[in-house]
């Protein structure tokens, strides 16, 4: 018997529905029963919700491509570049000063293809076929390179040679002489920098070897560079030991080139004025400068530079501080805010010494001292002062500046206090082949009150950098020699007294008795008034004689 309490059984086949979903399937009853207007609503939110989580996922899908292809475009870059070893670099260098200074060698090595671009045997010993040592002013905003001819005679340093030993300092030898100690076919980067540095008395921070292939790869990926040529330029003027004229390879006037054509451009010599290495030096100026305008063109920014990166790192050759995509492109980057007409070119000041180019003095010493100093073209300062009105000095790989191996240390900089030599004796040796410096020295010394006991030529006249040595007792006295030689190393002697060896940092013009800044580097008239600026006409100043 049922009574009226007992639940009714269930019907067959259905299940009562769980709490959770007898809601859902409220929600889902209202959803439908609701307004139009508040159905597409809710339809948009689902789609705007879908719409986002497919941007995220492509986004981030990007993101990990991107940075998946940057990285093997950096490997590939990296494994492009060859670097040289330093231990070939001598220990013996000039202090770090304002700014920074790259070598480029342009070699004519033979090896890796590049005989097909540049004729001669494959087999032949590696030349530096041009060079020029740029210098990045510390502001960023000025560069000038100066050219230096490769039959310059010059003093050849020590030289490490591929067995291990040094080879001895050589005089009066021609400066492409360098690239070929040793003899071997990639030719000999550090010996080179060894040899600028010993010729300018400046740090070369970076050295940068780039060959005829790379060269040529570089014009083509560019789309070619704009050049101009003073006349019909045919065959036999690129190679005159052709005995006809050949066809001709480039007319009079304006055009653009690339490839083979930009390589045959600069090395014409023979068809053009006096058809000296100084007249191509003058076209290799031009050809520099109108590159360097089309890569600007094109803008300085990491998709512009990666494809010239490429064709760059895979014929070229670093030191080690350069041996990296990302140094390379970094430093690449850094030069981008120095415009077309602060960008200059020069060739040390030279003359004619029978087939031969020797280097004119003081005019050079005056060059290297006025970029050592920071000062442009026009005499301005550009070493990018800081709000303390610090200038902005280079530094060696270790942060200190000063000489490789810490054995001597450079004086403080300059005090704004007037330098008082009451009381102080100095001798005076010049360090350099320039004459009459060490009489100059003197006079500035006697005048700041200075006792100068004599003047004399030092042992050696190979001295960059001047140093002020001092005998035991000695120091306190030196610092305050030094405020008249800004730059210049203090050294501990076993002599007694105070003594100045001149190197050819030192310029004629030293501190006045209010302390000014120190020797007021200029740039020789002579150089400056035969300055190219990349702005420049590009048919103008193209040869020499």
């Amino acid at each position: 018997m049922t009574t009226s309490h007992q639940a009714a059984p269930p019907q067959r086949g259905r299940t009562a529905p769980a709490p959770r979903e007898s809601g859902r399937r409220n929600g889902r009853a209202g959803r439908r029963n609701a307004p139009a207007g508040q159905r597409n609503a809710r339809a948009g939110r689902r789609r705007k919700r879908s719409r986002l989580r497919i941007a995220l996922a492509i986004a981030l899908s990007i993101l990990v491509l991107g940075a998946a292809g940057l990285g093997w475009i950096f490997l590939e870059l990296n494994g492009n570049i060859d670097t040289f070893s330093a231990d070939g670099i001598s220990g013996d260098r000039p202090a770090a000063a304002k700014g920074e200074n790259v070598l480029v060698i342009g070699s004519d090595a033979r090896t890796g293809g590049n005989s097909a671009l540049g004729g001669g045997d494959k087999g032949d010993i590696g030349r530096s076929d041009t060079a020029f040592l740029l210098h990045v002013y510390a502001d960023h905003r000025h560069a000038v390179a100066v050219s230096i001819p490769r039959d310059t005679l010059v003093t050849i340093p020590p030289c490490k040679l591929p067995d291990g030993t040094w080879t001895k300092t050589r005089t009066n030898t021609m400066f492409n002489a360098a690239y070929s100690v040793g003899q071997t076919a990639k030719g000999s980067p550090a010996c080179t920098q060894n040899t600028v540095e010993e010729l300018t008395g400046l740090r070369v921070d970076h050295t940068v070897v780039v060959d005829f292939k790379g060269f040529a790869a570089l014009t083509d990926v560019v789309g070619g560079v704009k050049v101009c040529l003073p006349q019909d330029i045919h065959q036999q003027d690129l190679n005159p030991n052709r005995t006809t004229r050949g066809k001709l390879l480039f007319h009079k006037g304006e055009q653009t080139v690339a490839g083979q054509k930009a390589l045959d451009y600069v090395r014409i010599r023979h068809g053009i004025g006096d058809g000296s290495d100084i007249g191509r030096i003058k076209r290799q100026q031009a050809f520099v400068a109108s590159l360097i305008a089309r890569v600007k063109s094109d803008g300085l920014t990491p998709t512009k530079l990666l494809p010239l990166a490429d064709a760059a790192t895979r014929s070229m050759t670093v030191d080690p501080g350069l041996g990296s995509a990302d140094k390379l492109i970094s430093f690449t980057m850094a030069l981008r805010d120095i415009d077309l007409h602060n960008t200059k070119f020069v060739t040390i000041p030279w003359r004619y010494e029978g087939a031969r180019v020797a280097i004119v003095q003081p005019d050079a010493d005056e060059l290297w001292a006025a970029l050592k100093a920071d000062r442009t073209i026009d005499g301005k300062d550009a070493s990018g002062k800081d709000a303390d009105g610090k200038g902005a000095a280079g530094k060696d790989a270790d942060g200190k500046g000063g000489k490789k191996g810490g054995a001597t240390a450079s004086a403080p900089p300059a005090s704004d206090a007037p330098v008082s030599g009451d009381g102080i004796a100095v001798a005076v040796y010049n360090g350099t082949t320039t004459k009459g410096l060490a009489a100059r020295a003197a006079t500035a010394l006697t005048d700041h009150g200075f006792t100068v006991t004599g003047t004399a030529n030092a042992s050696t006249q190979d001295h960059a950098d001047t140093i002020i040595e001092y005998g035991p007792g000695q120091r306190s006295r030196a610092e305050n020699v030094a405020g008249l030689f800004p730059g210049a190393r203090l050294e501990s002697a076993s002599g007694e007294g105070v003594s100045v060896v001149l190197g050819r940092s030192y310029t004629a013009e030293v501190s006045s008795a209010k302390g000014s800044e120190g020797p007021g580097a200029a740039v020789p008239k002579t150089v400056a008034d035969d300055a190219r600026s990349a702005d420049d006409d590009l048919c103008s100043n193209l040869s020499y004689g």
